[in-house]
């Protein structure tokens, strides 16, 4: 089985930074895509960013410019550089890997518990 854990998560000021961090553990042969997806209240989950293996990149129009996705592939590991935070930056962040297993043609689909994320005005 895969396991997500994510941490990083807190209370920050608005304009403030946070770096989020999302490692990935089990059997992997490889993780195609690593991203952040979030949730504020009473909002639906919606993507933040993504991150290939190849490093391309695809972020929301809300945070491009201020976060930054990065990834370290020996580690199975995924990272977000949150500045110039804002208050609807609010929200549940959660981390989400597509997996390869070794043996398997199919990738699977993997989330993390979710780090909360605060900004405060």
């Amino acid at each position: 089985q895969v396991q997500l854990v994510e941490s990083g998560g807190g209370l920050v000021q608005a304009g403030g930074s946070l770096r989020l961090s999302c490692a990935a553990s089990g059997s992997i042969f490889s993780i195609p895509v690593m991203g952040w997806y979030r949730q504020a209240p009473g909002k639906q989950r919606e993507l933040v960013a993504t991150r290939t293996n190849r490093g391309r990149t695809n972020y929301a129009d809300s945070v491009k410019g201020r976060f930054t996705i990065s990834r370290d592939n020996a580690k199975n590991t995924a990272y977000l550089q949150m500045n110039s935070l804002k208050p609807e930056d609010t929200a549940v962040y959660y981390c989400n890997a597509e997996v390869v297993l070794p043996r398997f043609l199919n990738s699977e689909d993997y989330w993390g518990q979710g780090t909360q994320v605060t900004v405060s005005s």
